[in-house]
């Protein structure tokens, strides 16, 4: 059972009087109790979608098309009342730096309980061992007593585990993960991922994980969505993505994985497209390896190729 749908959905950025499409008909699903990763290049369009979402995107961006539907309910049709009751509460978000989303004036403790008190309405006492047993439940130690300590006094994966911690108080059933572990050692992602395999298992939470590490989406995701210059070129089960990826850009980013047994990168040729590039045609043509005749005169369609959805034209 599907617990979001992203249909059709087209973003723009407007600039100095001009509009830039930055998003093309995206369409995504995630079911419940799933983990989604949206993997690519930076700049392809992987947080502005997941931003869409919770609509937090930028002031100057705007959806000029599409539909957002959380449990059946067009979130874009939502007024901003509505919306703050479902931001935070029913989708949260990881961020990619905690530090930008903790205070550093405030404890652990007191950031903490204005969430529950916001979201699930308790105080006190009661409010109190709530942040207790999910600071617990991210693996943080002496979780009663580090309720007093500031952002500060934390490193930078108990930090993450904090921001998780809120995410686990609000009883979400979406949360957007975005490039959690960036910035982190190993051993700490390994750590966070499995904190977030743990949610996802105990409260069947659904993810939208975001990141640039094939080897954590190897590991976590279920369904993998590949983007390239606003697009999703390839959207799979992981495992038949890893086994056997069909776009012509995703090989080419497997291929680019370091490989122990070479002492050679394999590139990807050619430079990703600006966002005020405007696409007729199949935006990686320029850099495809793999490109025939008819892409240069037609536009791929997402095509259902053994279960993976893919837009290229080598399948038409």
């Amino acid at each position: 059972m599907n617990i979001l749908e992203i249909k059709n959905l087209n973003l723009s950025f407007l600039s100095e009087g001009k509009e830039y499409q930055a998003l093309y008909d995206i369409n995504l699903s995630l079911k419940e109790g799933e983990m989604l990763a949206l993997v690519g290049e930076s700049g392809c369009g992987k947080t502005v979608t997941a931003m869409s979402v919770l609509r937090l995107t930028a002031p100057n961006a705007k959806i000029t098309s599409g539909e957002i539907i959380y449990k059946g309910e067009n979130l874009l049709s939502l007024t901003d009342k509505e919306m703050q009751k479902i931001r935070g509460k029913e989708i949260s978000l990881v961020p990619q730096d905690p530090m930008t989303s903790l205070n550093p004036l405030y404890t652990i403790g007191s950031q903490l309980l204005e969430v529950i008190e916001i979201h699930q309405g308790l105080k006190g006492d009661s409010a109190k061992k709530v942040a207790v047993d999910v600071l617990e439940q991210v693996k943080i130690p002496d979780a009663k007593n580090r309720l007093k300590a500031y952002p500060h006094e934390f490193s930078g994966g108990m930090r993450q585990r904090v921001i998780i911690a809120m995410a686990i108080a609000c009883n979400s059933k979406i949360i957007i993960a975005d490039e959690p572990t960036t910035a982190l050692d190993v051993t700490v992602q390994a750590q966070i991922m499995a904190i977030l395999k743990e949610i996802q298992k105990e409260h069947k939470t659904s993810f939208i994980f975001i990141s640039h590490n094939f080897s954590l989406v190897y590991e976590a995701a279920d369904t993998v969505a590949v983007m390239y210059a606003g697009h999703v070129v390839e959207n799979s089960r992981a495992d038949e993505l890893f086994r056997n990826p069909k776009h012509p850009y995703t090989k080419a980013l497997l291929k680019a994985l370091p490989d122990f047994n070479s002492t050679r990168l394999n590139a990807i040729e050619g430079q990703p497209p600006s966002i005020r590039d405007e696409f007729k045609l199949c935006p990686f043509e320029p850099r495809c390896s793999e490109k025939i005749d008819i892409c240069l005169k037609q536009a791929p369609v997402c095509r259902n190729i053994n279960n993976s959805c893919v837009s290229c034209l080598l399948y038409k």
